[in-house]
């Protein structure tokens, strides 16, 4: 089991993994390949939102997104991360879906009809109760 940390120490982990990061008001934005992982900033005891998006077509943004996944959420010490894999594998024909896993709520959206088309994953912490969403 992977002990908790903070956003900061996150994005730390992803920079040296080789992702690019930067960072706006809310979100530290680390991008490697097609992917990307947004991290919710702030002084929490852990990341309260940690999300993976892929501009694209759905299976090649999938794809992506996959390629990233198992990395990115250990960097994040997110200690579900096999299950959470697992069943990211099986979205492949689905617009959308919902997983808890553990104090993770995961949400999966499939844009097609946008300006932006792409793939989006989105892990909430359910245990955070203050300024956990961006504004």
């Amino acid at each position: 089991m992977l002990p908790t940390i903070n956003a900061a120490q996150v994005v730390t982990g992803l920079t040296n993994a080789g992702y690019k990061c930067s960072t706006d008001v809310t979100y530290a934005t680390c991008t490697a390949g097609a992917a990307s992982v947004w991290v919710l900033t702030g002084n929490h005891p852990r990341p309260p939102v940690v999300s993976l998006h892929s501009a694209g077509p759905a299976e090649k943004a999938s794809a992506a997104i996959a390629k990233v996944l198992p990395q990115a959420l250990e960097i994040a010490h997110i200690n579900e991360r096999q299950q959470i894999t697992d069943w990211f594998g099986k979205q492949k024909s689905t617009a959308s879906a919902q997983l808890t896993a553990g104090d993770w709520l995961v949400d999966y959206i499939v844009e097609v009809d946008t300006d932006e088309p792409g793939v989006h994953l989105t892990l909430t912490d359910k245990l955070c109760k203050t300024n956990c969403q961006a504004e």
